[in-house]
């Protein structure tokens, strides 16, 4: 039996979400036999404007939230999985030759990096990762590039460790939320193999859309419409500030016409939207069904939402929950979990780089 005394153990770390509305952070530990148990979670608002197109404007405003989440959070865990916005990264798959050595590889990425990059190797983070055999024969790889700005890395970096802890991972939110996906689609028939499944992000400002086959993305669309349209409607309908319009979206105790005059036609015209997404799919691609909808982001939740997508749409539609299959921690409320979860996707996915080999 070998020992494994010099091989270090992967370090505990957590998943921190850094979205345009709030710091989620999730922490997952390893509950034997194969099974994932959710330890801890928090999530804290940002002030309005402290992140701006996924660009971090107010450093102080969010170091703030990062270390009332934390605290939150009771954790000992100072690591952390952080996540680049999708839209701040550019991927690249390359073909090379089979069995180079490492050293070579490297060479021979950065030398393709430069025709795809718009700027100088020097201002950007690059890294790759072999997929596995080229369609084209085993004597060719597939490998993935994946380039960002320094600045855009720094900035998150520079929250973590003004936040006291420490950055091990950067990924990219769109992965980190695929990866939170390969939990969900184990519901499906055949586990959702050759269907395609519209993963559909409504955020705070944006919705968006990822068609899945097959664990690759044939299709992404980002549509300008998002939970704050429906904080905005509460405080024209209501005479409320932000503030109060937010609280009184998530805790209720409006008057008894919301749901008839504001909710209701914001989830009709969600619905639209992702009917309007579908339609895009389709005229694009050559592709003319979609088999499952899953519903993330903070506005999956509104009650009877999944129901309406279903009706306009003909397409079965659920709201995401990566922890369905896990175990919990008794210190985690269970019904407020799956009230988060669909918000949690991206927290989840980067807590899971915890138990990569």
């Amino acid at each position: 039996m070998k020992l494994d005394i010099f091989k270090p153990k992967a370090p505990p770390l957590f998943g921190m979400d850094i979205s345009s509305s709030s710091v989620k952070m999730v922490e997952l530990a390893d509950a034997g036999k194969g099974n994932t148990r959710v330890d801890r979670y928090a999530i804290e608002s940002l002030p309005k404007d402290a992140v701006a197109d996924g660009n971090i404007t107010n450093l102080d405003a969010v170091v703030e939230s990062v270390q009332r989440a934390w605290k939150k959070m009771g954790t000992r865990t100072k690591n952390v999985a952080m996540a680049l916005p999708t839209a701040a990264v550019i991927t690249k798959k390359i073909i090379v030759p089979a069995g180079l050595r490492e050293e070579d590889l490297e060479v021979q990425v950065e030398g393709e990096a430069n025709q795809y990059i718009p700027f100088a190797l020097e201002e950007v983070n690059l890294d790759f990762q072999v997929l596995g055999p080229a369609p084209s024969g085993p004597e060719e790889v597939e490998v993935l590039i994946a380039a960002s700005r320094k600045e855009k890395v720094d900035d998150r970096i520079a929250v973590a460790e003004a936040s006291g802890l420490k950055a091990l991972v950067m990924d990219v939110e769109s992965y980190a939320m695929q990866s939170s996906f390969e939990l969900i689609q184990r519901q499906f028939p055949q586990e959702g193999k050759d269907q395609n499944v519209a993963l559909v992000d409504l955020g705070a400002q944006v919705t968006n859309i990822t068609v899945l086959r097959n664990d690759q993305a044939v299709y992404t669309r980002e549509q300008a419409f998002g939970g704050t349209q429906l904080t905005q409607d509460i405080m024209r309908q209501y005479g409320m500030s932000q503030e109060e319009a937010e609280a009184a979206k998530r805790t209720g105790g409006l008057p008894d016409n919301y749901e008839s005059e504001v909710l209701r036609p914001f989830m009709e015209n969600a619905a639209l939207e992702i009917q309007r997404a579908l339609q895009f799919f389709f005229t694009s691609t050559q592709y003319n069904s979609v088999e499952h909808i899953v519903l993330t982001g903070g506005s999956a939740v509104i009650v009877g939402l999944d129901d309406m997508v279903q009706q306009r749409t003909q397409v079965s539609t659920i709201v995401a929950n990566p922890f369905a299959s896990m175990a919990v921690s008794p210190r985690v409320q269970l019904k407020k979990l799956a009230a988060d979860a669909p918000s949690l996707m991206v927290a989840c996915g980067l807590a899971l780089r915890r138990f990569d080999a």
